[in-house]
């Protein structure tokens, strides 16, 4: 007779976290946990969402000489980034309800191809009416691109290294934002500033060659795609307002409109701050930037490993004071102090991003199997959208306070943030079907 005992049936219901150490502890313990196909989800999510980064920073990179090609006023580029987070909103919520009703990977196939496929139409745009509705949909893909990976990532990980699994997926974002800063270097150092913002977004065409690996590599967790076929719920926007989901929602929307409204805040008007109003070249702001992104991809890696430590809320309420706080700093440096710039530089990337490393954990645990990427699609995309209004208010703000008194309008949205926090749970521990 065997002792072998039966299969337990995955469960949604929090799990206490033991100091135990087992064979899967150390540096890298979370990466051999995940076994051979859930590396190459992580793999998969990795490289979407580091072309996700790379895409999206082809226009705050290319801002200036857009404005000068284009003969913009500071709104009407702020109104570029508000397009795309906006429109985000509506393809990250689509992406969700389509991870639940075809499988993760598919999805993710979906919105990597549109990304990158209207990064590369922003280039041949003829004026700026054209580049705005180019720009818009490339945000149908930009949207949906994180919510889907780090699902994917999430249904394999375990609930004990969870936190770093994810953090380093988010970690991919600097990767990409670093590349994008090395190409616009180049760029923009060898060709006139009229063409050279259309090679930016010319390159764009690169995460073509991802879907091709993803398609033939990489594939859906089998418990949670099970999970996820036997219900009658999966992909239907209704349900994540219903009474037992409809708090969850709520407060999950308002945490993700302060973080992001604080980071594309950040992300969007920085590589202008640094070129317009302290006067720093296209290789300087290079190296300006190289210090913001160092910071960023540690901070990623650290929170990853804070948020399975401390817990989601704690880890979040961390990150919320230290990156208003450090705003406040690198947007009041004197004139001059380029140096003291160079330096508050690390910890501004470092806390910006530390913050987000809970994300992809702590809002897939929020929601069920079947809604569970629908839930996540439309909470992160609606924060993008409605957090795109700071950018915008920044770029109006910017002709009377100066875009470095502006940025402080950044320092709100963790504020919002830090308050959402309390009308949600603590969620670490909690295993996934």
């Amino acid at each position: 007779m065997s002792t072998t005992p039966p299969p337990q049936a995955p469960t949604d219901r929090p799990r206490p976290v033991t100091s135990e150490r087992t064979p899967d502890d150390g540096a890298l313990g979370w990466l051999r946990a995940l076994g051979p196909r859930g590396r190459r989800a992580f793999a998969g999510a990795f490289g979407g969402y580091a072309l996700d980064s790379y895409d999206y920073f082809t226009l705050p990179l290319s801002m200036v000489a857009l404005s000068a090609y284009f003969g913009l006023n500071s709104g009407q580029t702020g109104l570029f980034t508000t397009v795309t987070l906006v429109v985000s909103a509506i393809g990250g919520a689509l992406a969700g309800v389509l991870a639940d009703r075809v499988g993760r990977v598919k999805a993710l196939m979906v919105t990597v191809i549109t990304y990158a496929v209207f990064t590369v139409a922003c280039g041949f745009a003829p004026n700026y009416e054209t580049l705005l509705v180019f720009r818009a949909l490339q945000g149908l893909g930009f949207g949906g691109e994180w919510a889907v990976g780090a699902i994917l990532v999430a249904e394999y990980a375990s609930a004990s290294h969870r936190g770093r699994t994810l953090g380093a997926v988010q970690s991919s974002w600097a990767v990409g934002w670093g590349l994008a800063v090395v190409v616009y270097t180049l760029v923009f150092s060898v060709a006139g500033d009229d063409l050279a913002w259309r090679v930016m977004f010319w390159t764009g065409a690169l995460p073509a060659l991802l879907v091709i690996w993803l398609r033939r590599n990489v594939h859906d967790a089998p418990e949670a795609a099970a999970a996820r076929e036997q219900s009658a719920e999966k992909g239907r926007f209704a349900a994540i307002f219903k009474p037992g989901l409809l708090r969850t929602t709520v407060f999950a929307g308002l945490l993700s409109t302060g973080v992001q409204g604080g980071y594309y805040t950040l992300a969007t008007w920085v590589p202008t701050y640094l070129k317009s109003e302290r006067d720093l070249s296209v290789v300087g702001t290079g190296g300006y930037l190289a210090f913001l992104i160092s910071g960023a991809f540690i901070g990623y890696l650290t929170g990853g490993y804070l948020t399975d430590r401390l817990g989601r809320r704690r880890n979040i309420w961390l990150f919320a004071l230290l990156s208003a706080l450090c705003i406040l700093a690198y947007a009041n440096i004197p004139s001059g102090a380029n140096t003291l710039l160079l330096v508050l530089g690390f910890p501004l990337g470092f806390c910006m991003s530390a913050i987000f490393s809970g994300f992809g954990s702590y809002l897939s645990e929020l929601y069920p199997t079947a809604v569970r990427g629908t839930g996540q699609g439309f909470t992160y995309n609606t924060g993008r959208a409605v957090g795109a209004v700071f950018p915008t208010t920044v770029g109006f703000l910017a002709d009377s306070w100066g875009v470095g008194g502006a940025l402080v309008f950044g320092a709100i949205g963790y504020g919002i943030a830090a308050l959402a926090l309390l009308g949600l749970p603590e969620t670490r521990g909690k295993e996934l079907a």
